[in-house]
């Protein structure tokens, strides 16, 4: 196989430092030479424009620079290549820290002593040991399975749910949409991790939040979404907040982002807001990882982590 030349198609940030890294192998560019560019073999996006990969003769396999892969299917015109999501050691750290954090600190009720701080009250609430907090985390790949083990670790109870059955030693695991209630009725803390499909498209909504566990050692029950957006809808997430189906929540990702300035849940009490941070793709650990891939592709080996487009992830 010939190298050919990488398109780099970024939307939302800029792609310099990425074209530095992976042109260290490779003929990036930005764009191609009119629609059918022969010379284009490999394709490098994140939210790529509509019919951009549709019509290149020679493209061989589509790299996604984040986890998710739902920006890529969204053009129905994505030609049938391999799709290769991103699975790296430093991606997998930065979202298990971030899911360990936001436990930790809803278990260690830090919104209560952030208020109390701000009015100077000097006053110790009752603190519960892990073991009795159940955390129950949405989605048991590759992400989900390491924020499981390290809260295992720390003592936590956890559960976990997938749309089918991935065991994993010392957790409760629940599939399906049969096992969905009952994971539900067994969490006090909420760990969205799910890639973002059409059959999990709004599944954080006020009916799933109103089945979580309320009388618990944290007295209520407790939301971490670091999945996808899309996945939640953010009117019920503020309803569940108003009326005390939910005590708090951490959210690193929304319907639409940015968040909308006008948004309540910027300013909401009981809500802690990052701007889709829990877990930067970091060219200098990923560009590396692609360019072996496109390597050992050509050398006749199999690409890994490839997306299961039926699945949808």
């Amino acid at each position: 196989m010939e190298k050919g030349r990488i398109l780099l198609a970024v939307t939302g940030f800029h792609p310099q430092r990425w074209r530095e890294l992976l042109s260290a192998e490779r003929e990036v560019v930005l764009e191609p030479d009119g629609a059918s560019d022969p010379s284009i073999t490999y394709a490098v996006v994140w939210k790529q424009r509509p019919n951009l990969l549709s019509s290149l003769p020679n493209l061989r396999a589509i790299f996604s620079i984040g986890a998710g892969v739902d920006h890529i299917l969204a053009d129905p015109t994505v030609p049938d290549v391999p799709i290769v999501k991103v699975v790296a050691d430093n991606l997998t750290q930065y979202m298990t820290e971030y899911v360990v954090w936001r436990v930790l600190d809803h278990h260690r009720q830090g919104m209560l002593y952030r208020t109390q701080q701000k009015r100077k009250i000097w006053h110790e609430p009752p603190q519960r040991p892990a073991g009795d907090i159940s955390v129950g985390i949405m989605g048991l790949g590759t992400l989900g399975r390491a924020a499981a083990s390290v809260l295992l670790s720390l003592g936590f109870a956890v559960n976990g749910w997938s749309r089918s059955e991935r065991p994993m030693k010392g957790v409760s695991t629940y599939a399906g949409e049969a096992g969905l209630i009952p994971f539900l009725n067994a969490t006090d803390i909420l760990v969205v991790l799910l890639p973002l499909t059409p059959h999990t498209q709004g599944i954080v909504n006020y009916g799933v939040l109103k089945e979580l566990r309320k009388r618990n050692g944290l007295g209520g029950s407790v939301l971490i979404n670091a999945g996808r957006g899309r996945l939640q809808k953010d009117a019920d997430i503020a309803r569940a907040l108003e009326d005390g189906t939910l005590k708090e929540a951490s959210l690193d990702v929304f319907e639409v982002e940015p968040l909308p300035k006008t948004s309540p849940l910027w300013s909401h009490p009981k809500v802690f807001v990052t701007p889709h941070a829990a877990a930067t793709s970091d060219p200098v650990h990923l560009a590396p990882i692609m360019l072996r891939q496109m390597a050992a592709f050509e050398r006749g080996e199999k690409l890994k982590n490839l997306v299961d487009r039926d699945a949808g992830y």
